[in-house]
């Protein structure tokens, strides 16, 4: 096609002589034809040149076929309808001035502003179309040498400016060829690069029957590469699509197209396209149910969309067409958007879709969706979607729910409730959405009335077999009314007694004045136990609060005896059934003599018990009893072989449980051990306690401590310690309730208490200023003599202990060694711990070696070897680190340097430190400082290291402490001094410390 056809020749000239005339021109183009490469169309090539080829269709008048075929780096797409005409020519070459203003008002095109060919530069400088009517081509590099040719001095700045880039879609030239056989049209676009190709690759990936709904003049789409080949046709076999169109009358476009463009308002028809996925087998979805998850107008936009289905909508676009503009417009296309979608639903309702799951439920994903939704959930309420229990369609405002009614119990409830649908948990939140009123089950069980028959009960139980699974349910139907055995009718199953063939008769009348309830035996039902009625088992008897209330008043009770064998018959068959039901040791029992006596203060004959309790507080059991019941099961209720343990779990000390008030002395206990004194917010998660210490004669407790130690609850209820959690939620580990009752109670013969007293391992020198305890505590386990305060070591001493031991650390009369006083400080120095008052006397140690003691206001604590030369402080106390800031504490006595400026008088010759010392001990300084007599604050000594970490020395050994000091290597002391006295001997050293 040697002729141009379309113009093309003029086109170009007209273009390069304004360009040529004003370069700003130029520059205008350039940037609006980059402007949509680069943003609103750099992902749109698969969906513009569809779109071009539906429009060609529309105005051909025939249905459209499109093929995208990609090999060899290019991508060719071919389609039938309408071909290229010289108007088009000149609109693919003029930005935003469509070749398709003649038809509108058709409704048969999707394309508005005649921009969308852009898209291809997204991946091609040199893209050809070629029509059945003849063939333009575009060139970048084309356009370039136009442009250069012009020989335009501004023209060639503004190209330089923009690094040689110029527009691609201004200059149209001629091109030959032809579309192939059975097509009208053929865009052919050489790719770019490899990222071209790969965006390519993506896009016709990611293509798929959105292109057919949203391009209704398509009828088919073929894509091939390399490797693939799909066709895309038939979406109604796919997707039920409902679909509504209209035309805005003159008053309406005045109206709502007011603020559009002149091109825009020319165009009054609106169109709306709901798609759904079609399900098979009652399942959504299948392999075409992949929402795109955006606004589609009609081609998709960047608005997000979450409604399970695909709209497409002839929504106004902003300039991006990426986003759906403002306006009364898009108010009103959302009204009629929601009136289709009620349409849809209701058409798929009649078929007898579960619509449920298109109801708008959740948040809005944006905007757009949250118009749409608000719209759709105005509308809904008023569409016949709901199916109901008669099988009619019914609008969700005339629709019942009867909370967690299942199908089974509707159909029951169905003649009673108008209205009534089936719904199951998932359909919770659509129809909350839809505003469906809700009954709740207990409304309808309460209009269940006038049934008296323990076997309609029965029945009724039956249909809600399968609801009560669900424990809301179970909640609701808390009131549900349950014949009694003694003919009432009481209000909720909870707590409710099933009779079992393993509770006689006269067990349950033993407990009948009592309000023991058992569910009348023609009404039990599996529902009932779900409901909280209880399987009369031994156990769950016992636990009754009716047993409860006879046991505690069985002191009072007409006939004790027969309550003391009811409740002894159930525990004999498993005595572990009595586990933590303590209110059974109120259970009033025989002793020996025949008098009744709670079992908890009844003892078994010959047990440890037995021997250690005051007899004066406890008695021996009636034989027939133990011969009768047993022992376990006589334990089991509270009597006494052994000291008896209560457990308690989540105590509120300021509320201690009903379990624990009778212990001895327990709320002393609670105000020693809680945080800061007050038990208020003070919790204990699990709480041991032994119970009866009061009642221990004084010569048992030798035995009673080895008891302890060897029966393992009580062990752990006595070595322990309780974890409490104070207001603050910080827990405190605390002495047990029986470590802390023995400490406090528990005295020897000689009148002192036995808490406080030498560990028979004790460290020795804090054992030798503490009393020594009973020779009889070595037998004992090594936890229970700490837990009942004999002291091991420093961290065992209470405030008291530490006061003792303080007290005979300052007697003059002690002889006390310089080893064993740096030992004491030591641990001393380490505890969080103060007695009452600091001592007003202190035991030092003096530059001579020997300790001595002296008024608390002439010691000082010294945290540094060179402070151990100043005589003239008085007498030392020694402590490193930590240790000697809690020994200043301890004893309110200062610290060396609180007291003394350490102020080197002169200021010496610097001197440098030998190599071999530096390399021994790499982290000594450089520089030392010699003095022929070397004073500090006036006193003489050997060595010093200043405020700035300067060694500072006067003798050799003082040099090699000096230098270790400031080096924080005192360890290295001794080996600086041999290098420095022999010198020679610094090979051997340096091999030595290879091995360092």
């Amino acid at each position: 096609m040697a002729d141009d056809v379309f113009g093309t020749a003029g086109i170009r000239e007209r273009v390069l002589a304004g360009w040529a005339a004003a370069p700003v021109r130029f520059r205008e183009d350039a940037n609006a034809e980059e402007e949509l490469a680069l943003g609103g169309y750099v992902d749109r090539l698969v969906i513009e040149l569809a779109q071009n080829a539906a429009d060609a269709a529309a105005r051909a008048g025939t249905p459209g076929r499109v093929l995208y075929e990609f090999r060899d780096n290019t991508l060719v797409v071919a389609n039938t309808g309408a071909p290229l005409d010289a108007e088009g020519v000149e609109s693919l070459a003029t930005l935003r001035a469509s070749a398709k203003r003649d038809g509108a008002g058709s409704g048969g095109e999707v394309g508005r502003f005649g921009v969308g060919f852009s898209a291809v530069l997204a991946v091609s400088d040199e893209p050809v179309i070629l029509s059945r009517t003849g063939g333009v081509r575009f060139s970048r590099a084309d356009t370039a040498a136009a442009i250069a040719d012009l020989a335009s001095a501004p023209l060639d700045t503004e190209v330089r400016r923009r690094d040689g880039h110029v527009p691609v879609l201004r200059l149209p030239f001629d091109a030959d060829g032809e579309p192939p056989i059975g097509y009208d049209t053929v865009v052919i676009l050489p790719l770019r690069d490899e990222a071209a190709a790969e965006l390519v690759r993506r896009l016709l990936t990611e293509s798929d029957d959105a292109l057919l709904l949203a391009l209704p003049g398509l009828e088919r789409i073929e894509i091939e590469t390399d490797d693939t080949r799909r066709v895309l046709e038939n979406v109604d076999a796919r997707w039920w699509i409902h679909r509504a169109t209209g035309v805005f009358d003159d008053a309406e476009r005045e109206q709502l197209l007011s603020d559009r463009p002149t091109e825009e308002r020319s165009r009054p028809n609106w169109s709306i396209v709901w798609a759904v996925p079609r399900t098979e087998a009652g399942q959504p979805g299948g392999a075409t149910a992949n929402l795109p998850g955006v606004v589609h107008a009609p081609t998709p936009t960047d608005e997000p969309f979450a409604l399970p289905a695909l709209l497409l909508a002839t929504f106004p676009l902003d300039s991006t067409r990426r986003h759906v503009a403002k306006g009364p417009l898009t108010e009103r296309l959302v009204q009629e958007a929601s009136t289709a979608y009620g349409e849809l639903l209701r058409e798929r309702a009649a078929d007898g879709d579960d619509v449920l799951r298109l109801v708008p439920t959740g948040l809005a994903a944006g905007t757009v969706d949250r118009m749409l939704r608000d719209a759709i959930l105005e509308v809904l309420p008023g569409v016949p979607l709901l199916r109901g229990v008669d099988g009619t369609l019914l609008r969700p405002r005339d629709a019942v729910v009867v909370e967690g009614a299942d199908e089974a119990f509707a159909e029951v409830l169905a003649p009673l409730v108008p209205g009534l649908i089936h719904a199951r948990r998932e359909h919770r939140q659509p129809l909350d959405a839809l505003r469906v009123r809700r009954l709740e089950l207990s409304e309808v069980i309460d209009q269940l009335g006038g049934q008296e028959s323990p076997t309609w009960w029965r029945t009724l139980y039956s249909a809600l077999s399968t609801m009560t699974t669900d424990p809301l349910i179970r909640e609701a139907l808390g009131t549900l009314p349950v014949p009694l055995a003694d003919g009432r009718l009481v209000r909720g199953a909870r707590g409710l007694l099933l009779p079992g063939p393993e509770i006689p008769v006269d067990t349950l009348a033993a407990f009948s004045e009592y309000g023991v309830r058992v569910v009348h035996p023609d009404a039990v039902d599996p529902v009932l136990e779900r409901l909280g009625a209880i399987p009369a088992t031994p156990r769950t008897l016992l636990e009754d609060g009716a047993v409860r209330t006879a046991v505690e008043h069985s002191a009072d009770a007409d006939d004790p005896d027969a309550i003391a064998h009811a409740v002894l018959g159930l525990v004999a068959a498993d005595p572990s059934q009595a586990d933590g039901l303590w209110w059974l040791s109120d259970l009033v029992l025989r002793d020996a003599d025949g008098d009744p006596v709670p079992a908890n203060a009844l003892v078994l004959e010959g047990s440890d018990a037995q021997v250690i309790l005051d007899p004066e507080e406890v008695a021996p059991i009636a034989h027939d009893l133990v011969e009768r019941y047993g022992r376990p099961a006589l334990e089991a209720v509270g009597v006494l072989a052994t000291l008896g343990v209560v457990t308690a779990s989540d105590v509120a000390l300021d509320q201690l449980p009903e379990a624990l008030q009778d212990l001895d002395g327990i709320e002393d206990w609670v105000y020693d051990v809680a945080p800061g004194g007050s038990p208020y917010g003070a919790t204990v998660g699990e709480l041991l306690a032994i119970r009866d210490l009061d009642w221990i004669t004084d010569e048992s407790w030798p035995r009673t401590l080895a008891l302890l130690g060897s029966e393992p609850d009580l062990r752990r209820a006595l070595v322990t310690q309780v974890r409490v959690v104070g207001p603050d939620d910080r827990p405190l580990g605390v002495p047990s309730y029986a470590a802390w009752w023995i400490r406090e109670h528990v005295l020897l013969d000689d009148g002192d208490p036995l808490a406080g007293r030498a560990d028979p391992d004790a460290e020795p020198v804090l054992a030798s200023f503490l009393d020594e305890a009973p020779a009889w505590t070595a037998g004992l386990d090594p936890e229970v003599r700490t837990a009942v305060g004999l002291v091991r070591d420093a961290g065992d001493l209470d405030a008291d202990g530490l006061a003792l031991v303080l007290d005979r650390l300052a007697d003059p009369e002690r002889e006390v060694d310089e080893a064993a006083i740096l030992t004491l400080w030591t641990r001393l120095g380490t505890l969080a711990l103060f007695p009452g008052d600091a001592p007003a006397q202190v035991r030092v140690l003096g530059t001579d070696g020997v300790t001595r003691v002296i008024d608390a206001d002439r010691a000082v604590v010294i945290d540094g070897p060179m402070w151990v030369q100043r005589e003239d402080l008085g007498g030392f106390v020694i402590g490193s680190g930590a240790a000697a800031d809690g020994l200043s504490d301890l004893f309110d006595v200062p610290l060396a340097q609180e007291v003394a400026e350490g102020k080197i008088d002169g200021t010496g010759t610097a001197a440098d430190v030998p190599a071999i010392v530096r390399e021994l001990v790499p982290e000594v300084p450089a520089t030392w400082w010699e003095h022929e007599e070397l004073t500090v604050d006036g006193v003489e000594v050997s060595w010093w290291v200043d405020a700035d970490g300067g060694p500072h020395a006067a003798t050799f050994d003082g040099l090699a402490k000096a230098l270790a000091w400031a080096a924080g290597r005192w360890d290295q002391r001794h080996v600086i001094r041999a290098v420095l006295n022999e010198p020679d001997r610094s090979v051997e050293l340096l091999v030595d410390a290879v091995y360092d």
